[in-house]
């Protein structure tokens, strides 16, 4: 057993010796421990110590520190797909086979800071999920999302350590790219309920990631195929990241937007107003299933020979209620 254990020592520090020597000294980038612990760190207060701390206290109103969050991210984002743009991608690299410069000079030391910089983003994501914990929206921090958010800068790592350049580029290239959009979206939903009517298109961020992981697979995955110096090897980690999150997106897509809208429609009641959350939805309001089950508790009161009186009084309790959803409904407009 020690000697399993010494053996697989050295094969460590053989692997860690190959990194790009330009980042070796670069925080984090000594091993990959640091970043397993932050990543871990972070699972485990989102989903366990977060939720303890704030189950005896009211949400922390921080819409304010929620748009300038977003909208900072929108900046970064920005930043980092003009970087790879003007640098890389519309610079003469190519979408076949581009392999990585290790100059410490030039574009390609831009290149290898701006990858840095796109590592150091994906831990500053994950205050997408701190904020839903400091509000209360536990239901928000669906698996998906803490998948998402957990392992990124984890698989980004490994790329930055060894192949800060080139073909791998493509990836926090498009990504930037879509997290443009998506902070938009969120920074202009954190403005509040006046802001709702301009974003009807919440559902098409969801088809945008997906289209994002069909094109980084594609990308990535024809290095399999090719006679190419970028190594094979991140090619398929580059590509079994792109299959796996779309899948795990094309899942919440399905739940959120097909399933509970056929659900909705065989329930009678697809005129309700429904508002997406996190994998489940939300009625609002339901005046077709509020008649049916009023109706059937009627009908089971008859059985058990109750008075026609107490039907009477389903119908004026119907009334109620019929009422209060429809001042809900105006509310949420």
């Amino acid at each position: 057993m020690i000697q399993v254990v010494k053996l697989l020592m050295e094969w460590y520090t053989q692997v860690m010796a190959n990194g790009d020597p330009r980042l070796a000294d670069w925080p984090l980038m000594k091993g990959p421990l640091p970043v397993i612990t932050i990543c871990f760190s972070y699972v485990y207060f989102v989903k366990y110590l977060g939720p303890q701390l704030m189950k005896d206290r009211s949400p922390f109103d921080i819409r304010r520190l929620m748009i300038a969050y977003n909208f900072f991210m929108v900046i970064i984002s920005a930043l980092l797909v003009y970087v790879f743009a003007v640098k890389a991608w519309f610079n003469g690299y190519s979408l076949t086979c581009q392999p990585v410069d290790y100059s410490p000079t030039g574009d390609a030391y831009v290149i290898a800071v701006a990858s840095y910089s796109y590592f150091i983003v994906k831990f500053l994501e994950f205050f997408d999920t701190i904020f839903f914990v400091l509000r209360k929206k536990f239901s928000h921090v669906s698996t998906l999302h803490v998948i998402h958010h957990g392992i990124m800068p984890f698989s980004v790592w490994w790329g930055l350590k060894f192949v800060p350049g080139g073909h791998a580029t493509f990836f926090g290239f498009i990504n930037s790219f879509v997290h443009v959009i998506m902070y938009t979206y969120y920074g202009l939903a954190a403005v509040g309920p006046q802001m709702n009517k301009y974003l009807w298109w919440k559902r098409y961020l969801t088809v945008l990631q997906m289209v994002q992981f069909i094109l980084i697979f594609i990308h990535s995955f024809q290095l399999l195929f090719r006679d190419c110096s970028f190594p094979r090897a991140f090619g398929l980690w580059i590509s079994a990241h792109g299959v796996l999150f779309w899948f795990l997106f094309s899942h919440f897509y399905r739940h959120t937007y097909l399933r509970a809208k056929s659900a909705a429609a065989v329930n009678g009641v697809s005129n309700a107003r429904q508002r997406p959350r996190r994998g489940f939805f939300e009625t609002v309001c339901s005046p077709n299933a509020t008649l049916i089950q009023h109706l059937n508790h009627s009908e089971s009161k008859k059985q058990n020979g109750t008075s026609n009186n107490k039907y009477s009084e389903n119908n004026n309790l119907f009334g109620k209620q019929t009422n209060g959803c429809i001042d809900r409904s105006k509310k949420a407009n």
